[in-house]
């Protein structure tokens, strides 16, 4: 018997609430910046005021805080090389090697390119998802054609039924969020986590084996299944060079802000004296809002690199498997 079928796009899936999904998937990175900063400008200031002599008013404790933040900013920058090399890693190679990474690319596109009935995959990423999603939603359609006729007992009937339905409506939604789709933005990998293939791989394997179909739906069947185990490597493989897309704008954008955020937390080291700084407004020192602030801005490149591996691990987590895998928990009976 088939089990209870899990939710088929991501944000049913997940545990998390969609606004923290939300914040950790799809947000732009700047606008997480931006909220992981005001957070920590905020909870400096709090601190400030709720401690009764935050010590301010000598020298020591700022002066061990920007040396502190120098020495963060500079191992950032190393941090930064490291991820570079590890992109570059993945393209450095002998004529060999490229030439197997060519004969296995080719290789895959043209078993693409068989199943979904075409001369040539196409090009780009979202068009060759897109081709392999409307590929098993054809399959499920020519599976319930062939099923037309058949004399399947009801509850194999209203088990293949739904199963062929839930194909078909989760491609449809798919090909809809694919429309359009840019890679470099989230808007691909987005739409393949949306797609439930190892599930409707383990089910269709399933109903492959326990139910009686007609030969003509076996063979289709088998098509189906066919282009699901190709949907799997290839969303792994556009995923893996998303992730080097990532973390190369990463690696950009922290060099663009380590020098900025090294040259405000060496000046203030060097220049800056909260004791000459009097006053306050409303309760709230305004030494206190200036070593916040520099602070902040001396932690730009920790809060940068901090947004883009909240994305970069959430999907991690979400694609540890390939394949007919499913890690999270789901009410289906005993095998």
């Amino acid at each position: 018997m088939s089990g209870q079928q899990p939710s088929d796009t991501m944000r049913e899936r997940a545990g998390e609430r969609s606004r923290v999904l939300w914040v950790l998937l799809e947000a732009n990175r700047w606008l997480v910046t931006t909220f992981l900063s005001i957070a920590l400008f905020a909870s400096i200031v709090a601190g400030g005021v709720l401690v009764p002599d935050p010590g301010l008013s000598t020298g020591d404790p700022i002066e061990t805080l920007y040396q502190a933040l120098i020495t963060s900013t500079v191992t950032g920058v190393t941090l930064v090389l490291t991820l570079s090399q590890l992109v570059l890693s993945q393209e450095l190679g002998a004529v060999g090697d490229q030439r197997e990474r060519m004969d296995g690319a080719m290789s895959f596109r043209q078993d693409v390119a068989q199943v979904i009935d075409t001369g040539v995959s196409p090009a780009e990423p979202s068009a060759f998802l897109r081709a392999l999603v409307t590929g098993t939603r054809d399959r499920a359609a020519a599976v319930d054609d062939a099923l037309a006729a058949s004399d399947l007992d009801s509850d194999a009937n209203d088990r293949v039924t739904s199963y062929l339905d839930g194909v078909i409506e989760n491609a449809d939604s798919v090909i809809n969020q694919l429309e359009g789709a840019t890679f470099g933005e989230f808007d691909v990998v987005r739409a393949a986590l949306n797609y439930n293939y190892s599930w409707k791989l383990y089910e269709g394997r399933s109903i492959h084996e326990d139910a009686a179909l007609p030969d003509a739906a076996v063979s289709e069947l088998e098509s189906l299944l066919d282009t699901l185990e190709l949907f799997g490597p290839a969303r792994e493989h556009f995923k893996t060079l998303y992730f080097q897309w990532e973390l190369s704008n990463l690696s950009q954008t922290l060099l663009y802000t380590a020098v900025p955020a090294l040259s405000v937390a060496v000046t203030s080291l060097l220049f800056l004296d909260p004791a000459t700084f009097d006053g306050a407004t409303g309760g709230v020192s305004h030494a206190l809002v200036l070593v916040a602030a520099t602070t902040t801005v001396s932690l730009l490149p920790f809060t940068i690199l901090l947004a883009y591996m909240l994305r970069i691990v959430t999907i991690t987590k979400r694609t540890l498997s390939i394949g007919p895998f499913i890690l999270r928990e789901t009410d289906r009976s005993a095998e």
